[in-house]
């Protein structure tokens, strides 16, 4: 089964003030960033570095009725049929917006 796999490009939309926030920060030049409460990596640690790496969306239990060759298929597939629904899913609503 293949692990599903989060990136910056599948995180939910960022919210409004959220936006406003980074692009108020990204307007600053570098030495204006109040850095200080930030611990100081090495560069061993940060060539282990991964993004979204903990990241986990909040799952939501429900009730679906697929057509039966649909569920077939995705069952055919190996174990983990809910998860490749979901990333299906997730693969159709990202590129709707």
């Amino acid at each position: 089964m293949e692990k599903i796999r989060y990136s910056s490009d599948t995180l939910p939309p960022l919210a409004d003030e959220q936006r406003r926030r980074l692009a108020k920060l990204a307007a600053k030049r570098d030495d204006q960033i109040d850095t200080d409460d930030a611990t100081e990596l090495t560069d061993a640690q940060m060539a282990d570095a991964s993004r979204g790496r903990f990241y986990r969306p909040l799952k939501q239990q429900i009730t679906a009725r697929l057509d039966a060759d649909v569920l077939a298929w995705l069952k055919s597939q190996g174990k983990g049929y809910q998860s490749r629904m979901n990333a299906i899913l997730r693969e159709a609503m990202l590129k709707s917006e």
